[in-house]
């Protein structure tokens, strides 16, 4: 048999004659990778999926177009890197409250959310089973490195061009000519946008990673600061909950537009409004970030029901920013449906008994 006839070669024959089920094969083992591209671009999970399926789509109608002369991982990039420039220009940025305006007057209240489609969201890193490490030997950013929020959000103030180049090189590890032949442009001009984000990204992204803050905590460590903060917020105590934020952190709530920073303003939020209710929270992890499910006790419903998705940046075992996703609404179908959309790709249940 021929050497160059692989399984790969097989499938894609069969797709290009029209067995849809060789090509789901062909592409399985890109897609969670797709998926991650999709989301760094844009900002949203949900757009990510969307724009995911409208790639996959053009793929897939684009087959017989395919001549091999790239990869064909090369070849998918390109295709989902065009549909999210694509997005990015007909939509506006995405932002955390700290960039939509000030800090707000604490005993005012959180005010009403912001429903359109402004806020970075937090991404499920490893219920989708985003691999640790580099994608290569050539990128600059881990992959989980690569989700942080800060991160995210630094990525979202890039012209559409820039973000692609630093994504594609410096996270995914692409060349300069794959990344010129993805962006449909000459190398010279490819380079000239990375090196444009990342003097960009230099000034915006903290020098340590949350990546490189989590292998120093440790096991041990970690699990410390996991026990305080939730018998913090179990017990209602202020106090003990300051005591694990740094003097002048940050507490956001998207998509509140509301935030506060500092121990005064946080204290006066957290004794006003949050502390009334009764919590419990279960641990997880959310844009390669230590994050906590927070449950509030639901006398309706009879149970503790989902209110929050907390996000820390940690600098060692202190929160510098506390990005707490919220449900916009607490009417029974709004919570049910914030418990499908944010804590359901996370694998927090629904509900605690």
């Amino acid at each position: 048999m021929d050497a160059s006839w692989s399984p790969d070669r097989a499938l894609l024959d069969a797709a290009r004659r029209g067995d849809d089920e060789a090509f789901r094969r062909l592409v399985q083992p890109h897609r969670g990778g797709l998926h991650a591209h999709c989301y760094r671009m844009l900002g949203s999970v949900h757009d990510a999926e969307d724009a995911l399926q409208d790639a996959l789509v053009r793929a897939w109608r684009g087959l017989a177009r395919f001549e091999g002369r790239s990869s064909l991982r090369s070849w998918l990039y390109r295709i989902a890197t065009n549909v999210c420039l694509d997005r990015i220009s007909q939509r506006r940025q995405r932002v955390l409250p700290l960039d939509y305006g000030p800090a707000a007057d604490p005993a005012a209240g959180p005010g009403e959310p912001v429903i359109e489609s402004v806020w970075v969201e937090p991404y499920p890193d490893e219920r989708l089973g985003l691999p640790d490490g580099y994608a290569s030997p050539e990128a600059r950013y881990e992959q989980r490195e690569s989700v942080e929020l800060a991160f995210i959000v630094a990525l979202q103030t890039l012209p559409g061009t820039q973000r692609a180049a630093l994504i594609l090189r410096d996270v995914l590890g692409f060349s300069a000519r794959e990344t010129a032949d993805t962006l449909d442009t000459t190398v010279a001009s490819a380079n000239g946008a990375l090196r444009r984000a990342r003097k960009t990204l230099a000034r915006t992204v903290p020098a340590d990673s949350q990546q490189a803050n989590l292998r120093a905590l440790g096991d041990v460590g970690l699990r410390e600061v996991v026990e305080r903060y939730i018998g913090a917020w179990e017990r209602g105590d202020v106090d003990a909950i300051l005591e694990l934020l740094a003097e002048d952190a940050t507490f956001t709530m998207p998509p509140l537009p509301t935030w506060y920073r500092g121990h005064a303003a946080i204290a006066v939020f957290l004794s006003r409004f949050a502390l009334g209710d009764r919590w419990r929270l279960v641990a997880t992890r959310a844009s390669g970030q230590l994050a906590f499910g927070a449950y509030a006790w639901d006398p309706d419903a009879g149970s503790y029901t989902p209110l929050s998705l907390d996000v820390l940046t940690l600098d060692g075992a202190i929160a510098t920013d506390v990005t707490s996703f919220v449900a916009p609404y607490t009417r029974g179908a709004d919570r049910e449906r914030f418990a499908t959309d944010v804590f359901g790709p996370f694998g927090l249940p629904p509900e605690l008994d």
